[in-house]
């Protein structure tokens, strides 16, 4: 395939972009460098548009092809920013900035979307508008929810949108994808456990907030196995637990626990948080002690677009021979905004077998930078074929 040959030419350039970038990681909405980086090498490829500050520090370019006899307008999107983590690789372009790397592949994104707009900048083989989007502060800060909000979708009237992540276990260049429901909602709780506290000798003139929180705990698990409709997902995870005292002779007069919910639609999610503030405040009550809940809610379900993924799945299928189904995944991605906005697809491109992401030994392969680069230009050349 001609596109997969001009990246094959081009993955020496575009891995210096990514190695670059996983050098100088920058954390949630600080990507200063690195969109200043990207805004750089698209005046360079000669886009026809660009703009920085869209989502506080997002990026976006705009590369119009040799005709524009529809006005369909094609919108892709890459996310920029690192993870507050230590880097344990020992590579030569390691990160330079103690606390934060590239742990989740955003480098590599980053370049494999360059890559892609360097191409249809010089080629310009299709009939409309494409307009590449660097997002930052997906890990948590809500980036692409940022850049909706800044009116981007209408601002370039962009009508769909596609996105991509690297996958570790899966072979190197492979492709999977799913339609519907993806990735999950993200939501948190904090929870804060009012009683008296007291002498441990005295247990009768307290209100023992450690066993009040305890039983929380194993309550909470109730809502998946106990409330939800057992065909839907449901993870509900306690992940701290901290009380007011730490002495060994001393009942705590609060105590707190923190946890997450994952979930799969919009109706278990909204039973979770109903359920978790009833739970907690019967449990306080029973007690005699109160409850305080606060729930947080995160990105919303990520949602695949029927007609956008097949479309995804069969570029894919051309890219690499094949396009496996993707299974669900009840972690976050905020790429969920931008498919609310508009009907779009997200899909995932293997990585090798290397670290997981998130994790202080993960790498991005470079291997994979053909393959993805090609899904990118295969994308914009089949949904706006050339007048």
């Amino acid at each position: 395939m001609p596109v997969k040959n001009r990246f094959a030419e081009l993955q020496d350039e575009i891995t210096a972009w990514r190695r670059d970038l996983h050098e100088n990681p920058e954390i949630l909405f600080e990507t200063h460098r690195t969109a200043a980086m990207v805004a750089d090498r698209l005046k360079a490829f000669g886009c026809d548009e660009i703009v920085t500050g869209i989502g506080r520090t997002g990026v976006v370019g705009v590369i119009k092809g040799k005709s524009d006899t529809k006005g369909k307008v094609i919108g892709l999107r890459a996310d920029m920013d690192a993870l507050p983590i230590h880097e344990q690789t020992g590579l030569d372009y390691a990160s330079k900035t103690p606390g934060a790397m590239h742990a989740c592949g955003h480098d590599g994104h980053t370049a494999m979307l360059l890559g892609a707009a360097k191409y249809l900048a010089e080629t310009r083989n299709f009939d409309g508008t494409v307009v590449v989007i660097f997002q930052p502060a997906e890990e948590g800060g809500g980036g692409g929810r940022e850049m909706c909000e800044d009116g981007m979708m209408d601002r370039w009237n962009i009508q769909e949108v596609y996105g991509m992540h690297n996958w570790p276990g899966k072979p190197v260049g492979s492709f999977s994808i799913r339609t519907g429901a993806f990735f999950a909602a993200t939501d948190q709780f904090d929870i804060t456990f009012e009683g008296k506290g007291g002498h441990a000798a005295k247990p009768q003139e307290t209100i023992d907030t450690t066993v009040m929180t305890a039983q929380a705990v194993l309550a909470l698990q109730t809502i998946a196995s106990r409330n939800a409709d057992p065909v839907q997902q449901i993870v509900v995870s306690v992940t701290s637990f901290e009380t007011s005292s730490k002495a060994f002779n001393v009942i705590p007069q609060r105590a707190q626990i923190k946890g997450t919910v994952r979930t799969m639609s919009a109706e278990t999610r909204a039973l979770a948080e109903k359920r978790i503030k009833e739970i907690c405040a019967g449990i306080a009550a029973t007690f005699g002690g109160t409850a305080k809940v606060t729930y947080l809610k995160g990105y919303p379900v990520m949602v695949n677009s029927d007609e956008q993924t097949e479309f995804a799945a069969e570029v894919a299928r051309a890219v690499s021979g094949g396009c496996e189904e993707a299974p669900l995944v009840m972690g976050g991605e905020d790429f969920a905004y931008m498919l609310e906005e508009r009907p779009g697809a997200y899909i995932l491109v293997g990585n090798g077998d290397t670290a997981s992401v998130h994790h202080p030994e993960y790498n991005f392969n470079d291997e994979a930078i053909p393959a993805g680069c090609s899904w990118w230009a295969e994308i914009v050349e089949r949904r706006l074929p050339a007048a």
